[in-house]
């Protein structure tokens, strides 16, 4: 039993040192023709898959065509959906030796001319359009002042650019520690950084996701989200790796197609983030499908509230585990186990990873706080980023001088070892000298059964410094609920001061690319009068 909340490095497995390519390598020599990739399109004739061993080969072959064009240790965007050549194009810049730039396909102008400035970007992938967001238009015209940006090429002439490269071309040598890719965090609070990842972190921090959930030899794993989030393209695509298992990538996420997704490629593990778990229970063909296949999923990236983990283990007949982790760590912190107790499911995000050491320390002072004291989380280890790209003053503040990462998030552990999210240091509400923390109220709130999905933050008071507010979207059929009966559903489980005093309801909540809800964004609506509050 612990006496602080300090969690020492878990060493029974050594850490791997392996690059993305030496990693393909061995999954290849391990299932040669076993399928490893399958297209997640909305039709199925279109659903492309390639075996561990094609994935290899047109992998080295890009790889080849990159280095044609650019310098090992150059950084490459990549600008699109979850279609297959950007799994590929994973592989091949890890062969070449390149950094993989990952853009998200909604951007627009202004946001996209800063994650390429910023990353002086030498090339860029992307295709034309998507979801009416015209990209090769969009790209056009940030091009000219973009003076490092070389080259760009669309994946509608991918077979081309594939074809470019010469087969004497030599790959290499790649280790390690050389920087992978620089994953741009998606921002609750702010404008966006370049997380720079390394080989061992991503690699590694696959490996133990993976290991931990207890994906099977084989078996097909559904990836939900976004490949330029660290859930796809670490989890997903080198988690899967490491199984030696199918990776079905959702073109992007819609609660109909992976419905379809899960029944028809026999899906037995997935990832997602709440708000995409919540859409497939709401969609109308989610009691029709088959779903039988599916043994266990994964959610990550945000709370999960203890009554969402209820219904969905109810209605699927899963097991759910729950990962906590941000970009600057390669992904995951903690991990629940499949056979960990309801309770712990509900509340905690599980264990530290092996090979992390994992410490709650007190927001003041920095010292680790008594096991059930809240404070900021911190982690140490293969897994923590190299630094944010060229933003010294920033990465300074991420990480201290003896190498620990503080995340920003407010938790706790417990004498076991297990660790509780209780929200982010930034988002804490102080009331009238009083530290309140708004997971707790928002899983109160969920519980409702008015309450699709809830907020909770705070805004200036006169009299009390801060003070609580609550933005609810309604769930279907009950758009009769009002403030006062969710004030008061709050006010009959919690103390009174925790029952938000100011309550807004919005049709549709505002959220980054990885489906957190945008808490500043909803806070600059609320003190500009744009939401109607009670």
């Amino acid at each position: 039993m612990l006496t602080t909340s300090y969690w020492a490095r878990d060493e029974a497995e050594p850490v791997a040192d392996l690059t993305v390519g030496e990693l393909l390598c061995d999954a290849v020599a391990a299932a040669p023709d076993r399928t490893a990739l399958v297209a997640g399109l909305p039709h199925a004739d279109q659903r492309r898959r390639l075996t561990y061993t094609e994935l290899l080969l047109e992998s080295e072959r890009a790889a080849r065509a990159l280095l044609g064009r650019f310098d090992p240790g150059e950084r490459v965007a990549v600008w699109a959906p979850n279609v297959p050549e950007w799994i590929v194009l994973e592989m091949a810049a890890g062969l070449a030796g390149l950094v993989l730039v990952t853009v998200n396909p909604a951007f627009r102008a202004g946001e996209l001319e800063y994650v390429l400035r910023q990353s002086r970007a030498a090339g860029i992938f992307s295709v034309p359009e998507f979801r009416q967001n015209p990209m090769a238009s969009t790209l056009e015209q940030v091009r000219p002042g973009l003076e490092e940006l070389r080259e760009a090429i669309s994946f509608a002439d991918w077979d081309d650019f594939v074809a470019s490269g010469s087969p004497q071309q030599p790959l290499p040598v790649v280790t390690p520690d050389d920087p992978v890719q620089i994953q741009y965090t998606s921002g609750t609070t702010g404008f966006p950084k370049g997380a720079v990842l390394c080989h061992r972190g991503v690699v590694n921090n696959a490996r133990f996701t993976m290991q931990v959930m207890g994906l099977g030899e084989g078996e097909v794993w559904l990836s939900t989200v976004p490949m330029f989030h660290t859930g796809g393209s670490v989890v997903g695509a080198l988690g899967s790796l490491w199984a030696r298992a199918v990776h079905v990538p959702m073109l992007a996420f819609e609660p109909g197609l992976a419905l379809d997704l899960i029944e028809n490629e026999r899906v037995d593990a997935m990832g997602g983030v709440p708000t995409m778990l919540i859409a497939m229970m709401e969609h109308p063909d989610f009691s029709t499908r088959d779903a039988s296949s599916l043994r266990i999923v994964m959610a990550g990236g945000a709370p999960v509230p203890a009554d969402l983990v209820h219904r969905l283990e109810a209605a699927l007949g899963i097991r759910f585990v729950m990962a906590y982790g941000q970009t600057e760590s390669s992904s995951s912190i903690a991990q629940g186990r499949a056979d960990d107790s309801a309770e712990d499911k509900a509340e905690t995000v599980g264990l530290p990873h092996p090979q992390q050491e994992v410490k709650v320390v007190d927001v003041a002072t920095g010292e680790v706080v008594a096991p059930g004291a809240v404070g900021e989380i911190c982690t140490r280890g293969y897994n923590v980023m190299l630094g944010y790209f060229e933003m010294p003053e920033a990465t300074a503040e991420a990480i201290d001088a003896d190498g620990w990462l503080h995340t920003g998030d407010l938790a706790t552990m417990d004498e076991r070892g297990y660790v509780r999210i209780v929200g982010r240091l930034k988002e804490m509400v102080i009331r009238g000298g009083e530290n309140l923390f708004p997971r707790e109220i928002e899983d109160v709130l969920f519980t409702h059964p008015a309450v699709a999905e809830a907020a909770v933050l705070g805004v200036p008071d006169e009299r009390w410094g801060e003070e609580l507010a609550a933005v609810v979207r309604r769930a279907p059929g009950h758009e009769d609920v009002t403030a006062a009966e969710l004030r008061a559903f709050v006010r009959e489980r919690l103390a009174a001061q925790k029952a938000p005093r100011v309550c807004a309801f919005v049709d549709r909540m505002p959220l980054t690319p990885s489906g957190k809800i945008q808490k500043f964004v909803l806070r600059e609506r609320l003190l500009g009068g744009e939401l109607e509050t009670a």
